[in-house]
């Protein structure tokens, strides 16, 4: 049996990102002292979330992934601690500018990069404004402790990016992100319980974990603010909340799972024997 103990992480972010960075590092040895095997930080931890304006100088925060400081540091972190770390970032390659994590595993390697695919664009969330949609495909690396991919944050509302990952062989699906109040012109919503509605179903479609991770507090703009929901959670592979935080609280959360257990209910529900790929086409439309 494969047993393996999933953390996530919120904390709340400023303009120190030596700060930032210690507050995750601090988080994930945390974990790791709790026993959690792979743990998974916020969206763009580094600093604010930078993407309720439009700003030039925000491109500054950029940095390529080869021989990236933070990167190098969590991957530091991960050999010391013997955990998997996924890694988001904001990358710069070439002229291109792109939301990426970077899948570290347990012996500090890293494995790949992932490309945010899918980039939302309102008040509040102007992701277009700097980056571009990612172009490396959704992805699923073996570590240490299984078969693990990841969105980011957009690509959770999107069950396409859930499914692909598990036809590729993900045990495990972790989801950084960065979710609050909606800013005006925006009607007033609360979305925190769509949101995880959304990717336990994901969980449930594909009977995988799932672990998502939210920033908390509230984060001032030039044209409005945001309150974090925070909410971070994991999902058994029913959907069922089995950990979960509050709005507000700094910390992590764990749960655990035998992935060779999972892995026997899974195939025994005929999830994906029973799939007609023949008939999904609409999807692969923009118009259906």
């Amino acid at each position: 049996m494969r047993h393996i103990t999933l953390a996530a992480t919120q904390f709340a972010c400023s303009w120190d990102a030596r700060a930032n960075i210690d507050k995750a590092k601090s988080l994930v040895r945390d974990a790791a002292k709790a026993g959690a095997h792979a743990v998974l930080i916020q969206e763009l931890f580094e600093t604010p979330y930078f993407c309720q304006d439009q700003l030039v100088d925000h491109f500054k925060l950029a940095a390529p992934a080869e021989g990236n400081p933070l990167i190098a540091e969590m991957s530091d972190l991960a050999k010391e601690l013997g955990v998997v770390l996924p890694v988001s970032f904001f990358e710069r390659a070439g002229r291109a500018h792109f939301n990426s994590l970077a899948m570290v595993d347990a012996d500090g390697k890293v494995l790949g990069v992932y490309r945010k695919s899918h980039i939302p664009d309102g008040p509040g969330y102007q992701e277009k404004y700097y980056f571009t949609p990612g172009d490396t495909g959704f992805k699923v690396w073996q570590t240490k402790f299984g078969a693990m991919g990841s969105g980011i944050c957009w690509d959770q509302w999107f069950p396409e990016s859930a499914r692909s990952m598990a036809l590729m062989g993900a045990e495990v699906l972790f989801y950084p992100t960065a979710i609050g109040t909606e800013p005006p012109p925006a009607p007033p919503v609360d979305s925190r319980d769509h949101w995880r509605r959304t990717m336990q179903g994901h969980a449930a479609a594909n009977m995988v974990p799932l672990v998502a991770s939210n920033r908390i507090g509230k984060e001032t703009g030039s044209a409005g603010e945001i309150t974090f929901y925070g909410s971070s959670f994991i999902a058994d592979p029913t959907g069922g909340l089995v950990a979960d935080m509050s709005r507000d609280e700094e910390g992590f959360v764990t749960a655990s799972f035998d992935l060779d257990e999972i892995h026997q209910a899974r195939t025994s529900w005929g999830l994906f024997r029973d799939r007609r790929p023949e008939l999904y086409g609409a999807i692969g439309r923009h118009h259906g």
